[in-house]
């Protein structure tokens, strides 16, 4: 009989026990994230950053301390301005100037990258993730690292051996790893000169300018980023750190940050994950220079928290896939209920998926878990309410009305009536729009058979009392039909004809009751 294998089942699990095996005991274990904020941070960047904080809770999971770093490579160049900035035209001249030192394209905040820095700011708390959030403009600008730039220029002809080893040409003689804004126009556009062997480097800069400076004086040189990206690795002692699948290919940045960080320092690099793209629903990559982006912001107006970090959770990093915006979104809250069902023992499923199911779970709550299964309002049935009420804040008074909820319930059902709100407005096909009649219009009057016409007064009498849920009105609909002598594909378009101006619409007998029996009730009687 074959041994049981001891290798967790989930990928975080698994992740955080290589990173304890190969890193050994420490008293923290560092896990890092990091991006240049040149545009917007979009939802296939977000994938780095909560792949973080579930291999970090994984890591708590077995007793152990974790730093959350997130880098703001905020102290690069403005390379390219993206297609959706506003009056890009006129970031051009900014080109190659410290995107710190480049202003908001929207005049919101004190640079171009702070604009993009506070938007996932504001709303990773939401998402239960709380990173130490370390901007390397400011330790760049105040020396932090003189020492590591140092040794990495003693170490330079090390470096390009390891460069050269993945480039068609290699690079020149008298190239230096360093990049040096220029102190009197304030451009990346020069070149070094020298090097003292000590703290001193001189530059010259196509503007004219001739200059030197101290390392650990003046901040204004940086590591180009294949060879800043191990450094930081050391200088923060990180333990673990994924990459997308762009860096993960032979001799791409990831590679050689391994070889360097070895040749610099003799250390390893940390444990690392591969993630693949999230891609746009309609197909293709996401792009923040090309504009072609979905926010973070964008997928949390249609998700609660707890169902987009499930998203994530759910899917092995190594899988490339889409966010559903469209009508996937129905599956994909049900998908979720599913879990959760499971993860409260309400649903009977083998033991392999339960556990599965379990761990997923608690990785897609912000917080811990809730003590006992919260409601589960469907997400269509929302979409439904908005139709008819319009504002949450009516649909949650009508639903209220039905129903006493715990605060906690009140507080999950009023948040997806926010979201199908917010999905109505920006992101449902047409078909799922549709608003519920105050008075039968007369072109719909004139369209109905006068056997639909009794068929619907008949039911709008009996609708009258106060007998109904949903099991009992289906039946009804199906009893009243044959009754008239009608096919059920008539007595069902009638309906939506006279509800909501349209052949179809959504499930009739809950679309009845959440509309309420007695207003539909007089719009059937009033075709007679």
């Amino acid at each position: 009989m074959m041994k049981k294998s001891s290798e967790p089942l989930f990928w975080a699990d698994r992740l955080a026990g290589q990173i304890v095996r190969e890193r050994g005991k420490k008293d923290i274990y560092t896990c890092a994230a990091g991006i240049t904020p040149s545009g917007t941070v979009h939802i296939g960047n977000f994938r780095e950053i909560i792949t973080v904080d579930i291999v970090s809770r994984a890591l708590q999971k077995l007793g152990k301390k974790t730093r959350f770093i997130y880098s703001w490579d905020d102290y690069d160049r403005l390379r390219k301005v993206p297609e959706n900035i506003p009056d890009g035209e006129k970031f051009a001249k900014y080109l190659l100037k410290p995107i710190t030192l480049t202003p908001d394209p929207w005049g919101c905040h004190k640079s171009w990258a702070e604009h993009f820095e506070k938007e996932v700011e504001a709303v990773m708390p939401e998402l239960g993730i709380n990173p130490e959030y370390i901007r390397q403009s400011l330790l760049y600008g105040k020396c932090a690292y003189a020492e590591e730039i140092k040794l990495v220029l003693s170490k330079r002809d090390k470096i390009k051996k390891i460069l050269d080893k993945y480039r068609k040409e290699p690079l020149p003689d008298d190239w230096w790893p360093l990049r040096i804004y220029c102190e009197k126009c304030g451009y990346e556009s020069t070149r070094v000169v020298d090097w003292d062997g000590e703290y001193n480097v001189m530059y010259s800069c196509r503007c004219g300018h001739q200059g030197s400076l101290d390392l650990r004086k003046k901040g204004v040189a940086k590591l180009p980023w294949r060879v800043d990206w191990p450094m930081r690795w050391h200088f923060e002692g990180v333990d673990f750190e994924p990459a997308g699948k762009e860096h993960s290919t032979p001799g791409g940045s990831r590679t050689v940050g391994m070889e360097i960080i070895e040749a610099v320092w003799g250390e390893k690099a940390p444990v690392y994950q591969m993630y693949d793209f999230i891609i746009l629903e309609q197909g293709g990559k996401m792009s923040s220079s090309a504009g072609t982006v979905l926010k973070i912001r964008d997928v949390l107006d249609i998700y609660i928290p707890e169902v987009m970090r499930f998203l994530f959770a759910g899917t092995r990093p190594v899988r490339e896939f889409a966010i559903p915006v469209g009508e996937g979104v129905f599956k994909a809250y049900e998908d979720f209920y599913k879990t959760e069902r499971i993860y409260f023992g309400e649903e009977n499923v083998p033991e392999k998926t339960k556990n599965q199911h379990t761990r997923i779970y608690e990785l897609s709550c912000p917080g811990p878990p809730p003590k006992q299964i919260p409601i589960q309002p469907s997400f269509r049935h929302a979409v439904t309410l908005i139709n008819i009420y319009r504002e949450p804040k009516a649909a949650m008074t009508r639903v209220l009305s039905e129903a006493r909820l715990t605060p906690d319930d009140t507080e999950r059902y009023r948040a997806i009536l926010e979201r199908a709100r917010n999905w109505l407005e920006n992101r449902a096909p047409e078909r799922w729009r549709f608003e519920v009649a105050d008075d039968v219009p007369e072109d719909v009057k004139k369209a109905l058979t006068e056997h639909q016409k009794d068929a619907l007064g008949k039911l709008g009498k009996a609708l009258e009392k106060d007998i109904w849920d949903e099991n009992a009105l289906t039946d009804e609909f199906y009893r009243t039909a044959k009754g008239a002598g009608l096919n059920t594909g008539d007595f069902f378009r009638a309906m939506y004809l006279t509800l909501i101006g349209r052949e179809q619409g959504p499930r009739l007998a809950p679309f009845v009751l959440a509309i309420g029996t007695k207003k539909v009730a007089k719009l059937l009687k009033s075709l007679n």
